[in-house]
């Protein structure tokens, strides 16, 4: 055994997966159905790592019937929207039925190609593959803001990764920082456990229901609408968007200029999906505040120049990919803010797949769903013509 062996373990696939969440999963189960060998690997220590984590409330806002991943759904007796725990059964469940049995604690440092593929690092692992999938998804690294005078503030401050329950908040005055559906599930949870939640929005926003009328759910109108151009969509929401809410301004927000389907086609933005957040705002539950111009002692100074106090500030400020971290540099694969140029198919790297990184109104596990479907396919054939 050479220096180099005690070093690194040595593995040679056909084909290597990075992540175990639902798009890890998908493109593992239409390998398997395919009967292509594939190995999968994580940094965490269990499949669904991500959804373990989440805050206790949180559901999908995408229904069942349209969230499950290739060859299984979700079983029958699941609600239309399934819960946190649901998602992690079924996700342990989907991996179990098509026997993926992945390697853990493996961290990848980097995807660089060679002559006969790619070559994968970890810490104590190198992987040679025919191709790689990278499924390592959207919410990689929380992304932590800083602000003038934050670090003489006196109170809690933590990032929406780390928040479980709103439980430990009861009595407190909480400050969220954001206005996505994270943000607002999370003062919905903090109210329902006796907090007192504010909701600091910096800019304009969309909203739209989950449900229109509170019959129809929103993610069936949007595959249903997907042909069409984001704008005509948009035309096509508005009066049941006013229908539902009347004007922002009423609520102490700002409409964007654009629609929500023009959000997510152009700026790969998820708009917020109201689950009762709207009601408690209208009904004085729920403060709505400016963005933070910066923090103080007991409290934050805000943009308009008010004052609030608070006891805990929770950033749901959202994540980072970190895909820049670990892609091979010579290769146009991400844009100027991060977002990867292609998923669901070949990137300009050939061998190389993006899986889970499409943001469309459909939902993300319902893309996931058409993207792994894709890529087995693809894999398929690349390997047909390998061995021509």
């Amino acid at each position: 055994m050479t220096a180099a062996d005690t070093l690194a373990a040595q593995f040679d696939v056909q084909v290597l997966i990075v992540g175990t969440g639902s798009a890890g999963l998908a493109v593992a189960g239409c390998l398997r159905h395919a009967a292509i060998p594939f190995m999968i690997i994580d940094s965490a220590t269990e499949v669904g790592a991500s959804w373990r984590q989440h805050y206790d409330r949180l559901h999908l806002h995408t229904t069942k019937r349209f969230s499950g991943l290739p060859y299984r759904p979700f079983p029958a007796e699941a609600p239309r929207y399934p819960s946190r725990q649901q998602v992690v059964d079924y996700l342990t469940d989907y991996a179990a039925h098509f026997h993926v049995e992945p390697r853990f604690n493996q961290t990848v440092k980097s995807v660089r190609p060679v002559a006969a593929g790619w070559e994968t690092h970890t810490a104590d692992t190198v992987y040679h593959s025919r191709q790689v999938v990278l499924a390592t998804g959207t919410n990689r690294i929380p992304y932590v803001p800083t602000w003038p005078g934050q670090v003489q503030f006196g109170g809690q401050l933590l990032h929406s990764a780390a928040y479980k329950s709103g439980k430990p908040f009861k009595g407190q005055k909480v400050l969220i920082v954001g206005f996505g559906n994270s943000a607002t599930e999370i003062a919905i949870d903090l109210w329902e456990h006796g907090a007192q939640p504010s909701l600091a929005v910096r800019g304009p926003v969309n909203v739209v229901r989950r449900d229109l009328l509170g019959i129809i759910p929103m993610q069936f109108l949007s595959i249903l609408l997907k042909p069409l151009p984001a704008p005509l969509i948009d035309r096509i929401n508005a009066p049941f968007t006013r229908l539902q809410f009347g004007a922002l301004s009423t609520y102490h927000l700002q409409k964007l200029p654009y629609g929500a389907a023009e959000q997510i086609s152009t700026h790969a933005q998820i708009p917020m999906i109201d689950i009762g957040v709207m009601k408690l705002i209208r009904e004085g539950h729920i403060s709505v505040r400016p963005g933070i111009a910066q923090f103080t002692q007991n409290g934050v100074i805000f943009s308009d120049g008010s004052h609030g106090i608070f006891d805990v500030v929770l950033l749901a400020t959202g994540y980072r990919n970190g895909l820049e971290t670990i892609l091979p540099p010579a290769y146009p694969l991400l844009d100027a803010k991060g977002y990867p140029l292609a998923s669901g198919q070949q990137t300009a790297a050939p061998g190389l797949y993006l899986a889970g990184f499409h943001v469309s109104g459909a939902g993300m596990l319902y893309e996931i769903n058409s993207e792994a479907r894709r890529i087995a396919r693809a894999i398929s054939r690349s390997q047909s013509d390998h061995s021509l």
